[in-house]
């Protein structure tokens, strides 16, 4: 198998693993994030969101420095001031993550966490629409059935949802233009992030110096500036990880494979945090997870197919 490069759907087998691997990985994490975000209530989440600007940038700069080295990284940058169409994608992703971010922190610590698991499994929908229509990728019947029983579980949710989802329509949308962004900017996973972070520092550190010197900031040396702190470890990690799964699978099956985030996150609203869950999150779910199981089913179909030889002539 070593000696040909065998293909599944146009990506390479190897790398379609490894993308899946780190998706995967990436939704897990961002599953539990909330766990994270609720031992900052208290402090408001625009300013936890300027400093996981903050602390993210400086995690990233390290991390440049270990893996490529900054002469890379500084042409990169020049690279954009040369490119405006490919500046303004990168600044726009960085936009788009940064108000997913403000408005999800908003919502762990305001007690709606079921609300934007709702978000999260609107998003993957979104991102198969933009696939779509931007990257021109297409499903079988099975996959379309797996499609039609998705949106049958996010529309039923949403139109028992009672009043307009902001929330959940806030994050959906955000996080959707973000993966669309990524998918197309051609830049390494890390680089790519460190730009993107880069770009929306200065509003971040203008924010936060607005805070010190009127003295509402809430960073201290004690454990509310470690936590802050941390908040760029816990945010880098699976936005890393996500940029190599944009580089090396299709974007609707990351649409699919995060549907593991939103249900940790329903999960323990639920169970952890004790916000309602009704008969309307029961149907949701089960309708969710029919479509998460047929459109899995088609990919080891796929997976096992043999692929014809190359023609040695």
């Amino acid at each position: 198998m070593s000696d040909w490069n065998l293909t599944v759907s146009g990506v390479n087998v190897d790398q379609k693993r490894i993308g899946i691997l780190s998706a995967t990985l990436a939704y897990v994490l961002w599953g539990f994030l909330p766990l994270y975000w609720q031992l900052l209530e208290g402090i408001p989440a625009w300013e936890v969101l300027a400093h996981r600007i903050l602390w993210s940038a400086v995690l990233l700069g390290v991390l440049i420095g270990f893996l490529n080295g900054y002469r890379h990284f500084f042409l990169e940058f020049l690279s954009l001031a040369r490119d405006r169409r490919k500046a303004i994608g990168v600044f726009a992703a960085g936009v788009a993550v940064s108000v997913n971010w403000g408005v999800y922190i908003w919502a762990v610590t305001n007690a709606h966490i079921v609300e934007a698991s709702l978000g999260y499994y609107i998003n993957p929908l979104l991102s198969i629409l933009l696939g779509m229509i931007f990257l021109q990728e297409r499903f079988s019947r099975l996959q379309w059935l797996a499609i039609a029983f998705a949106f049958s579980g996010v529309a039923y949710m949403t139109l028992n949802f009672g009043s307009i989802p902001w929330i959940a329509l806030s994050l959906a949308f955000s996080f959707g233009a973000y993966g669309l962004f990524k998918k197309v900017s051609h830049l390494g996973p890390v680089v790519g992030l460190t730009l993107e972070t880069l770009l929306v520092l200065p509003i971040a550190g203008i924010y936060l110096f607005w805070l010190h010197q009127s003295g509402a900031g809430s960073f201290s040396a004690g454990r509310p500036g470690l936590l802050l702190i941390g908040g760029g470890l816990a945010t880098i990690i699976p936005l890393l990880l996500f940029a190599l799964a944009t580089k090396r699978i299709p974007l609707s099956m990351i649409g699919f494979l995060q549907y593991c985030a939103p249900t940790i996150k329903l999960l323990i609203g639920v169970f952890w945090f004790k916000e309602a869950f009704t008969p309307t999150h029961a149907i949701t779910f089960a309708l969710i997870w029919i479509g998460l199981i047929l459109y899995t089913a088609t990919q080891i179909r796929e997976a096992k197919r043999p692929t014809p030889l190359p023609n040695p002539t």
